[in-house]
């Protein structure tokens, strides 16, 4: 009996312990079968876009660059499609070695291979170090072929800026480089910026205007195998190019400017006098921008930084000089406006009095008034008259005119100088204005600096009588500017006395132009570089007087107006009168005036391009530079 009893009991015990596996066995299955189905239909969406990036690969398409064109619609800056290797660093496994085989592919010189060797110290894992940009197919093809076994480097096709007038343009357009880490960081890690091949602005209107010229990228969506092998492609998303600039540059006028300019160190400025429109914006000597685009080498960055003509410097934005005596018909407009009788005459005998300081003029002019003492430049007469007037009137209208004037233009770092007044050198220098602050106002010297632009619109101003802006974008909207606050009679004497230094018995009479009809008006000015007691002999180039001159044409018509500054060049009319002088033939005949500068690229040894090529190949073979 006992023993039947064991036997139910176990069987029953067996029967629950059966039932509470079978119960935890089902409810395990339910859990599992309600996931499946919260996996297979409210996951269903997400884990088949999971699938889907798993499948398919978005490879970025980066935009291409807007174009900068001129006001003619001429290209200044364009994209060329071209060939690039690039090395991601992080995909890097054999460094030296992958280099070695980059070098012998793309005959890399030593100036390149100590770049990439930088750039990859310098760099981030996220960042692509370009090798070489613009390599040729078969270049390209050599090492497509061989990326197996070259991890880390990367082929790719795409386009690249180009500069078709190369130094000419160097200072006004810029140039684009690679973002580096902190341009990266800040724009918030944008993601473009690390696409090899991107390259945003780094200078000038390039940097400038780089939201609108950068564009939107797109995509191409491919399907890949697992282990990564094209299967085909699919549907791309398309970029959206960069804006076309359009500039209100003469690309013709900027190119002959740069190369009438030879081997001189200065800028030019060229403004259309009926509405402010800046028609060329020269600074040099240049640097190529296609260099600095694709990456400069060691020796060409060395030879444009130990330049004592600073090529890398943008003259007309950042170079400050004494105005000399282009400022003389703005002070004699001021001197006419005061009640000055433009018929008063002073007497010149070579200099001029001020308190125990005899101030020497640059000759013996005998009586002068006021037409004379401009056309012959005169100091007695502006020493004599600036003591007689207000400095505070004379100094604003010469400000008025333009010097010393902030002008709102797409070049970033720009200088504009001073136009000292009593005010301000109470403010500055705590003491009151004395006569031979007056003396040296009255001429150009003292505390007064000029921009190369300052130099084109205070002509621009006086042969309109319009307080003309200066405008370089074709879209900016133009105000009507308002009138110089002269009497038109008054602005005439001036007008008439600047025709005479050109065509009458002036200083720049052997800048005539060589039209039949037009004639120019004009001012020559000589800057003190150092005070005339520690002057050096003129055959040291950097002890030598600036030299400049301003300019309007016709005389009678005004449409143009220049403004030039040659660093060091002597004389405003023997060194910058000349260059104003064939590129204002440019504007009336071009074929003239390239007729009278073949002769001189001649004597200077051949074209812009041709001498620059030249420079850098002696700097390269010479000792000290040899590789």
């Amino acid at each position: 009996m006992e023993k039947r009893f064991s036997s139910v009991h176990q069987t029953i015990t067996f029967s629950r312990r059966m039932m509470l596996l079978a119960g935890g066995q089902a409810a395990v299955g339910a859990v599992l079968l309600g996931r499946l189905g919260w996996l297979s239909v409210r996951e269903n969406e997400r884990y088949q876009l999971l699938s889907e990036s798993n499948r398919v690969q978005l490879i970025p398409v980066p935009p291409r660059r807007g174009w900068i064109i001129d006001r003619n619609k001429v290209p200044i800056a364009i994209n060329r499609s071209s060939f690039r290797i690039d090395l991601i660093p992080q995909q890097l496994e054999e460094p030296d070695k992958t280099l070695k085989t980059l070098v012998e592919l793309l005959d890399l010189s030593t100036d390149e291979v100590d770049r990439i060797l930088r750039e990859l110290k310098q760099g981030r894992g996220f960042q692509a170090v370009q090798v070489a940009e613009n390599v040729s197919f078969e270049q390209y093809a050599a090492v497509t072929v061989r990326l197996p076994d070259l991890p880390g480097v990367q082929a790719t096709r795409g386009f690249s800026r180009y500069y078709p007038d190369g130094p000419a343009v160097a200072h006004l357009v810029g140039y684009v480089g690679t973002a580096n880490a902190k341009e990266y960081e800040a724009e918030d890690k944008n993601p473009l910026l690390i696409i090899p091949g991107v390259k945003i602005g780094k200078q000038g209107l390039e940097k400038s205007l780089e939201k609108s010229l950068r564009g939107t990228p797109g995509g191409q969506r491919v399907e890949v195998t697992a282990r990564g092998k094209l299967v085909k492609e699919l549907d791309p998303k398309p970029d959206r190019s960069g804006q076309t600039v359009q500039l209100t540059i003469d690309q013709g006028l900027q190119l002959y400017a740069s190369r009438r300019m030879g081997d001189q160190s200065g800028s030019l400025v060229a403004m259309d006098v009926a509405n402010g429109d800046l028609l060329a914006f020269v600074s040099m000597p240049a640097f190529d921008p296609n260099s600095f685009s694709e990456g400069i080498g060691r020796t060409e960055w060395k030879m444009l930084s130990e330049n004592d003509h600073i090529p890398l410097l943008n003259k007309v934005a950042q170079g400050l000089y004494p105005s000399g005596s282009t400022i003389k018909p703005a002070m004699a407009l001021a001197f006419l406006e005061q009640g000055v009788d433009p018929k008063r005459r002073v007497h010149c005998a070579g200099g001029y009095q001020i308190g125990n300081r005899y101030f020497r003029c640059d000759a013996v002019h005998g009586s002068m008034d006021m037409h004379s003492a401009i056309e012959r430049s005169c100091n007695t007469y502006f020493w004599a008259t600036g003591l007689i007037t207000d400095p505070t009137l004379t100094t604003k209208m010469v400000n008025d005119l333009g010097y010393g004037q902030e002008f709102q233009l797409p070049i970033p770092s720009q200088r504009f100088g001073t136009m000292p007044n009593p005010k301000w050198l109470e403010k500055k220098y705590h003491r009151k204005w004395q006569g031979y602050d007056s003396a040296n106002t009255s001429i150009g010297q003292g505390y007064v600096l000029v921009n190369p632009l300052q130099l084109a619109v205070m002509p621009a101003r006086l042969a309109s009588g319009k307080l003309l802006q200066p405008r370089m974008l074709m879209n900016d909207p133009q105000k009507p500017p308002a009138p110089v606050n002269a009497s038109l009679e008054n602005q005439e004497i001036v007008r008439n006395a600047m025709a005479a230094v050109v065509n009458g018995s002036g200083t720049a009479v052997a800048s005539k132009l060589p039209l039949d009809g037009i004639q120019m008006a004009g001012k020559t000015g000589t800057a003190q570089v150092f005070r005339l007691g520690e002057r050096g002999h003129q055959s040291n180039w950097a002890l030598r007087d600036h030299a400049l001159f301003i300019a309007f044409a016709p005389a009678d018509k005004p449409r143009y107006a220049i403004g030039c500054i040659i660093e060091h060049g002597g004389f405003g009319a023997s060194a910058a009168a000349p260059i104003v002088r064939d590129s204002m033939t440019y504007l009336f005949d071009k074929e003239k005036a390239m007729a009278a500068l073949a002769p001189l690229e001649e004597q200077w040894g051949g074209t812009l391009a041709e001498r620059n090529a030249r420079q850098l190949a002696a700097f390269k073979a010479a000792p000290r530079n040899a590789t």
